[in-house]
């Protein structure tokens, strides 16, 4: 299993839209940048993500899990942009704030704190560990 961190403006698709579409889950659709498209595609079934509130939380909210691998995006006739399909596992008891994350030295070098644009980004082990014990979910 890989572990991956993929952002959403809650004003736009929000953790409690994704918790509200049950276990159909949800199309990670829109993503339209190369780097981000290519990290869906090394997804696989039961991979899991943190959901992560962008712009004004800026925080993990969520754990979600992937149960489509990359398939064309919906949401566009453009053959370049394929997305994944998604569902809420648990919420984070606790928020982790980017704040949070840039004052744990076991997180510098995480690419949330490096490659801050990138929607769709992978998370070592290591780093799922710490987001986990921070947020009061176990790993």
């Amino acid at each position: 299993m890989r572990y991956w961190l993929m952002k959403s403006e809650p004003d736009a698709f929000s953790w409690a839209d994704l918790v509200a579409k049950g276990d159909a889950g949800e199309e990670w659709d829109g993503v339209r940048n190369y780097q981000a498209r290519n990290m869906m595609r090394e997804m696989s079934l039961g991979d899991q993500a943190f959901f992560y509130h962008s712009q004004k939380d800026k925080a993990v909210v969520g754990i979600c899990e992937v149960i489509a691998e990359a398939h064309p995006d919906s949401t566009t006739d453009d053959p370049r942009w394929e997305c994944v399909d998604v569902k809420a596992v648990p919420p984070l008891p606790r928020p982790v704030t980017l704040a949070d994350c840039k004052a744990e030295p076991r997180l510098a070098e995480m690419a949330l704190l490096r490659q801050s644009r990138l929607s769709v980004q992978p998370v070592t082990e290591a780093e799922w560990r710490v987001i986990c014990e921070m947020g009061g979910v176990e790993a």
